[in-house]
């Protein structure tokens, strides 16, 4: 995983001590997974909505061995597919019309929702190797996904979790933050009336709770900044 990876380096190579670990959706279980990897490193995490599914205990993992067929015919095959299914979403997501029409739907106040935020979706969407990005990001997604799931990673953890819920969130609502909280005891949940981005659309109900429980982390400090 080569976000996970990319945390991990600089956590070790640059700030070289114990840190605190924040990340919204998929940035979230970046932040998660990284957590797990660096354990002594990490004094806590803080997830805002964050993405990431529970496994599926009933689902027995699928050992057989990979059949000629499979590997020189099957595999190609899907490939090609995937990569022509996915190059027509990409084209089809980065759309500025569509991104507003995603972003209005995850936003309670769609007044958040204004021309520096789309820009900020749309210039890197417009890079030439965008579409590459994407269909490796997916591929890889999709075949890791039954491998790093929720309970897996929380499986490897070891310090304090903060989830930072907004509860009106379409995509993953509080139903996933509660779940979370009865697998981890270590786990503190705040929840708030927003949607995907809490810290966007609240941002000093966020902060504040952020603060507060940053405090119970480090009691000595007197005062804690945000960067």
């Amino acid at each position: 995983m080569v976000w996970r990876d990319q945390v991990v380096d600089f956590v070790k190579e640059i700030v070289k001590e114990p840190s605190v670990l924040v990340g919204n959706s998929l940035g979230g279980f970046t932040a998660l997974v990284s957590a797990a990897a660096l354990q002594e490193l990490v004094s806590g995490v803080v997830l805002l909505n964050s993405a990431g599914q529970f496994g599926d205990g009933n689902k027995q993992s699928e050992s057989s061995k990979e059949t000629p067929l499979a590997k020189f015919v099957l595999k190609p095959l899907k490939e090609a597919f995937q990569r022509v299914v996915l190059g027509f979403l990409f084209w089809q997501a980065k759309q500025p019309a569509r991104i507003v029409s995603v972003l209005k739907s995850v936003y309670v106040n769609s007044s958040n929702v204004d021309d520096y935020l789309v820009e900020s979706i749309t210039r890197p969407a417009a890079d030439p190797n965008a579409g590459e990005v994407y269909y490796r990001l997916m591929t890889r997604f999709m075949t890791n996904q039954s491998k790093y799931t929720l309970d897996a990673v929380l499986s490897e953890l070891s310090c304090p979790l903060l989830l930072l819920w907004g509860d009106l969130d379409p995509w993953v609502g509080p139903a996933k933050a509660n779940r979370i909280k009865e697998f981890y005891p270590k786990t503190t949940l705040v929840n708030l009336q927003a949607g995907h981005c809490p810290h966007d659309e609240i941002p000093e109900l966020v902060n504040k709770a952020l603060l507060d429980w940053l405090s119970t982390l480090y009691p000595e400090e007197a005062s804690l900044q945000t960067v």
